[in-house]
């Protein structure tokens, strides 16, 4: 078994081509093609389907790199369990989440991580999209979701729940009232998450349980949390974002609660990471520190 054929086929997995391995790697192009094409001969099995354009990994190749993947990470965390200095983390980790989490979660936690550990390295990537855990590279993903997850092979975290509340610029949710009632908001202007077409109506939970599906008419769809809350501060209607989102500007007068005793959901957020033994240190460093804070974050004004 050669390691370094193992290592360019994982580089060129999760750079996604080989222009881009050999950039980040710092080596000719060619030189990481032959090792690939070495190591599928010494296979006996092609390993990735490619042209000029496009490349994807066989179902050989899927099976060969994960096990390459587990076997080049227990070597990195066997290298770093023998260090001298062995209370010093280093390393990247590759974090995946939503933008909405990445901003009013995320940053709350990990320049204090980066800061603990100088040496680690951080790729945040923030998409509203759901990566491809494998074919990216990432190794940790932060998710919301209202029902379970779907058996993927990865290890899933259970962190916390994120409530969402109603919001609304001061002036709008004072007429309203505190003893609104959902029938109250049919029809109201509403701010959507999502840019995408879709339904339009708040989907409600009461403090006993009883559920309220409430339409509204849509002036603005955005899949960014920022803008809808901007718009909901600029008094353009009522918006459903997470608590946390909007605590500060509820605490600060410049939002206020809408049918403050309903709620608009409450996902579960996990954390998902790879099966399989011998994580790198920094990863499941990150991942302590997302267990242990985020339900601290996501639960800031979500009573």
């Amino acid at each position: 078994m050669d390691l370094n054929q193992a290592y360019y086929l994982v580089h060129v997995v999760e750079k996604q081509g080989f222009s881009a391995a050999a950039r980040n790697l710092g080596i000719p192009k060619s030189r990481i093609s032959r090792q690939v094409k070495a190591l599928e001969d010494t296979l006996g099995t092609r390993l990735l389907n490619r042209d000029s354009r496009h490349m994807s990994l066989t179902e050989a190749g899927e099976a060969y790199y994960r096990h390459a993947k587990m076997a080049l990470d227990c070597m990195v965390a066997a290298e770093a369990s023998v260090r001298r200095d062995k209370d010093a983390l280093e390393g990247t980790v590759t974090l995946s989440c939503s933008v909405g989490v990445a901003q009013f979660a995320l940053a709350r936690i990990l320049p204090r991580f980066l800061a603990d550990n100088p040496r680690v390295v951080l790729r945040l990537q923030a998409s509203n999209d759901y990566a491809d855990m494998i074919g990216d590279g990432i190794d940790l993903a932060i998710r919301g979701h209202a029902r379970l997850l779907p058996d993927s092979g990865l290890i899933q975290r259970r962190i916390t729940s994120a409530p969402w509340h109603l919001f609304a610029a001061p002036d709008l949710a004072r007429r309203l009232g505190a003893s609104a009632t959902p029938t109250d908001l049919e029809g109201q202007p509403g701010l959507s998450l999502g840019w995408r077409p879709a339904g339009s109506a708040w989907s409600l939970v009461g403090p006993d349980g009883s559920t309220a599906s409430v339409p509204y008419a849509v002036r603005l769809r955005s899949d960014d949390m920022s803008t809808l809350k901007q718009a909901a501060t600029d008094g353009l209607g009522v918006v459903a974002l997470p608590a946390y989102v909007c605590a500060q500007d509820v605490a600060a007068g410049r939002l206020g609660r809408v049918l403050p005793h309903w709620t608009a959901g409450s996902p579960e957020i996990s954390l998902l990471m790879h099966e399989r033994r011998g994580n790198p240190p920094q990863v499941d460093a990150l991942a302590t520190v997302l267990i242990r804070d985020l339900p601290g974050v996501m639960n800031d004004g979500g009573s």
